[in-house]
């Protein structure tokens, strides 16, 4: 069975929705906002996968780091996998 959403409940995905209307329904849902956007000043991003926000931070990262799930992202080194 496939978990029905409020994406597919309310039908966001019809033309006849404004963006203001969408903004409106990102807010009372916030579950449709699973894409979190990031920004700095050395740019905005869409950050999924979240290492994409490695991109546009002003200092590099210096230590080894992995993702939530433990997904090895950057090694001892500093370098990405």
């Amino acid at each position: 069975m496939k978990k029905a959403t409020p994406f597919a409940e309310l039908r966001l995905g019809d033309s006849h929705w404004t963006d203001d209307q969408l903004i409106q329904q990102m807010l009372a849902h916030p579950i449709q906002i699973n894409r979190p956007v990031v920004v700095t000043p050395w740019g905005v991003k869409l950050c999924r996968p979240s290492e994409a926000v490695l991109d546009i931070l002003s200092l590099p990262q210096l230590r080894s780091f992995s993702k939530e799930d433990g997904e090895p992202v950057i090694d001892s080194r500093g370098q990405r996998v």
